[in-house]
Order: C-alpha cells, then sequence, then structure tokens
C-alpha cells in the first residue's frame, strides 16, 4: 500500500518531509506533524506558527489539533502563546494526558513541562502589518472586518487588516499500513478577540479522522464549521455511503446554506478509506496539494468550487 499526504497549498513547505517519513516507514501521525511542523517555522506564512498575525491586542495565539484514525484518539491546544510548535504539544495532550482540549495558560504551562523551546511569535514583518493603519474602507464592506475595525479602535492601536485575514494549515497522511491521520494547526483569524477558538482545535469541526471511512480537514472562517462540524460531517457523509465527491458537495452546500454575517470562505480537504483525494471550496479558484510516496514531487490540484 503506498504512502499519501494531502494538504492545504501552503503545506507545500511541508509535504515533502511528510511523505519521507512515510518512505521510511513512519507512521501517519509522524508524517502529519513533520509536515505542519515545517509550516509552523515559516516566517512567512502569517496564518500559522511563528509569524502569524497576532489577536487585538497583539499577542500572538495559536492553535492545533492531531487525531488518529485508528484509534479515533485526539489531543489539541488552544490560545498557546510563547511557543511555536502547536502540532507537537497537541500530540503531548494526545498521548500523555487523559484530556483533549488544552487552552490558555494550561497550554503554556504544559508546553513549559514538556520543554518545548519558547519562541517569541511575533515577527517584525507580522508586528508591522499590525501596527500599520486601518484608513481604506472594507473591502466590499466585508461585515467582519467592519466589525473589527469597531474592536480594533476601542481595544488596540493601528492594525491593519490585510486582504487575506485568516488562514490554517492542514494535513492528511495515509501510511503504509492503510493509517489514517489527520492534523491542523493555525494562528487564527489576524485581530480576533483574545482567546477566541476557531475550528482548527475543535475535533468535528475543523478536523476528524476514521480508519474506516476517511478524514477531513478545514481551513476559512472557523466559526461556520463550528456550527455544521464539518469535518466531521464529510466522514459520516462517507459512513453512510456518498462518495467522496458527494461527501464534500454536501458538506460545503450545508456552508453555503448557513446564516451567518461574518460569511467568509471555508475549504475542506479529504480523503476516503481507499485512499481517493479531494478538496472542496465555498470559493472559486482554490487549490490543494497531494503527492504520493511514489511521486517525485508534490502536485498543486484545483479544488472543487461549490457555489451558493
Amino acid at each position: 500500500m503506498n504512502g499519501l499526504v494531502v494538504a492545504s497549498t501552503n503545506g507545500q513547505v511541508g509535504i515533502r518531509a511528510a511523505i519521507e517519513v512515510l518512505r521510511q516507514g513512519g507512521s501517519a501521525i509522524d508524517a502529519v506533524i513533520a509536515g505542519i511542523e515545517l509550516v509552523e517555522a515559516n516566517p512567512d506564512d502569517h496564518s500559522v506558527g511563528y509569524g502569524g498575525l497576532p489577536n487585538l491586542l497583539g499577542e500572538v495565539e495559536l492553535d492545533a489539533s492531531i487525531m488518529d484514525g485508528r484509534k479515533l484518539a485526539t489531543g489539541a491546544v488552544g490560545a498557546l502563546q510563547g511557543h511555536q510548535d502547536a502540532i507537537a504539544l497537541a500530540r503531548q495532550v494526545m498521548e500523555s494526558l487523559p484530556h483533549v482540549l488544552i487552552v490558555g495558560e494550561g497550554a503554556n504551562r504544559l508546553a513549559a513541562e514538556v520543554e518545548l523551546r519558547p519562541v517569541d511569535l511575533l515577527s517584525a514583518d507580522a508586528e508591522r502589518t499590525w501596527r500599520s493603519r486601518l484608513d481604506s474602507p472594507p473591502a466590499g464592506h466585508d461585515p467582519y472586518i467592519a466589525k473589527v475595525r469597531e474592536l480594533v479602535g476601542s481595544l488596540s492601536r493601528d492594525p491593519e487588516l490585510a486582504d487575506d485575514h485568516h488562514g490554517t494549515v492542514n494535513f492528511i497522511a495515509r501510511d503504509r499500513h492503510g493509517d489514517i491521520a489527520c492534523g491542523v494547526s493555525t494562528s487564527g483569524w489576524a485581530w480576533k478577540y483574545p482567546g477566541r477558538l476557531g475550528d482548527s482545535p475543535i475535533i468535528g469541526a475543523g478536523n476528524y479522522a476514521d480508519n474506516r471511512w476517511g478524514a477531513a480537514a478545514c481551513t476559512g472562517r472557523g466559526e461556520m464549521a463550528q456550527r455544521l462540524c464539518t469535518a466531521h460531517s464529510v466522514v459520516t457523509f462517507m459512513r453512510f455511503g456518498l462518495s467522496l465527491d458527494q461527501a464534500l458537495r454536501k458538506a460545503v452546500e450545508d456552508l453555503q446554506a448557513l446564516d451567518d454575517e461574518y460569511r467568509s470562505e471555508v475549504n475542506i480537504i479529504a480523503i476516503d478509506k481507499d485512499g481517493a483525494h479531494a478538496a472542496a471550496s465555498t470559493d472559486p479558484g482554490k487549490t490543494y496539494v497531494y503527492m504520493g510516496d511514489d511521486m517525485d514531487d508534490f502536485i498543486e490540484a484545483d479544488r472543487v468550487h461549490v457555489g451558493p
């Protein structure tokens, strides 16, 4: 059985490392961690790890989750500060604690206890973006941007709302034993209210894996995926007989029908139990990447666009 890695487009930074883990006989969990850690360390990616854009108060808060599709074991962290390796800490929660989700000061404490390297997460580039002014009107009268502008005025000074004010990295891997794992890491929406958790650390919302049926993970407006349990829904749709493509389309149709004042894009990557892969988005023109352990390099492919 060949190994496979599927990731959001920004995962191309780590996908080769993830595949190499599988080529060496490593587990799907190990591959997911290896891929995501490189994205977390990438200062050019302002949606994940080091260099992530901060909250309203200028603090970078990280969220992550990991799920083992063979055991249905999972671990997650939220609002982690001062440590870059959020996905590694999520694994520690899964493997060393009788809990699933640890957030805030508890996550910071656990990171110190397991001796993760402390990191000042706010890069100079991210800080410049955060401090730049909000003088231009919200593009397209985006209500989220308008609301953030309002909050910025009362809670912080001079941040800019970038065009791409949200983002996440997700990886799904299937190893040579057929085991599936899924991981997600993010710094969340830029200028979010302090302590906000999106779908990334919420198992079933932004991340879900089950060897029997497949796996799915989301990026984009996490509040929408939280309300619909989107990642779990994709896997459940496959469990009840829908094909991978049908399951993705159904999940995106549900997202498109959701009444959400702050509506934004949601993207999903997924695989089925046989290792077929696909991705979908509420917005056109989105892509994802995949690579098999028999391939020379990754391929960037189009996501299916499911319109309203």
